[in-house]
């Protein structure tokens, strides 16, 4: 198993915003954590991440415990984390937010390397690499960060509400974006309450109410529960 949270607890302040949460990603996976807004999502990224600490548990990734590691030493053992809202430097260029994303690596022939196929694969990232990122639009800044969490060169990459703010068409696009990565062997956890993405590229997810994990499995299956539907996913 490539990463495996056990029973994690996380409090802001005296609230508890986990408990108990025990969850895994394969390798080469795409899985998926879906639940109304404020049941915790973001927070479970956030404590693979090393940004919140955690009040209990552990957390493992390729065999080794990172539960108390520093966010920048996370990310270089091999963890991309794509927040919420893009967060890219709107005053820098797009060129300098994907070098940005590099900032750990040494070899810089393979950064240029990687640089080269992302121009190819977005020719819309080079024809405004000069541009300050705050002037490309919303669907152009996600994609923007998610290349940039790609330039960490990730096993596993955390993507926070990815289509949140997208139009219809975008969101096509960016399943087509996260299947791409997936292909290439790079495992994702999305959290996401866009039916449409998780559903099209997902396989397992699991369902958290209120700070603890009430279902997991094949999302197909889940996707049958009525309560998963109507509770979780407006439908």
């Amino acid at each position: 198993m490539l990463l495996n949270l056990k029973e994690v607890t996380v409090h802001y302040g005296t609230a508890v915003a986990l408990k108990n949460i025990s969850l895994e990603v394969a390798k080469g996976s795409v899985t998926s954590v879906i639940g109304a807004n404020g049941s915790g999502k973001s927070t479970i990224l956030k404590a693979i991440s090393g940004l919140v600490p955690l009040t209990f548990g552990e957390i493992w990734f390729s065999e080794k415990k990172i539960s108390g590691m520093a966010p920048h030493d996370i990310v270089k053992f091999g963890i991309a984390h794509v927040p919420e809202g893009r967060r890219v430097f709107p005053y820098m260029t797009v060129l300098s937010n994907l070098k940005l994303g590099s900032y750990l690596r040494e070899n810089r022939h393979e950064v240029e390397r990687d640089l080269d196929e992302i121009f190819t694969k977005f020719p819309i990232l080079k024809e405004r690499r000069y541009q300050n990122a705050g002037t490309l639009s919303g669907g152009e800044q996600q994609i923007l960060a998610i290349c940039r969490g790609l330039m960490t060169k990730p096993k596993l990459i955390l993507m926070d509400e990815p289509s949140l703010g997208l139009a219809p068409l975008i969101i096509r696009e960016l399943a087509n974006v996260i299947g791409d990565i997936h292909k290439k062997g790079i495992s994702v956890l999305l959290v996401e309450q866009n039916a449409e993405l998780f559903t099209e590229i997902s396989d397992h997810a699991y369902v958290l109410e209120v700070g603890k994990i009430v279902l997991k499995g094949d999302l197909k299956e889940l996707l049958a529960n009525d309560l998963v539907r109507k509770a979780f996913l407006g439908i």
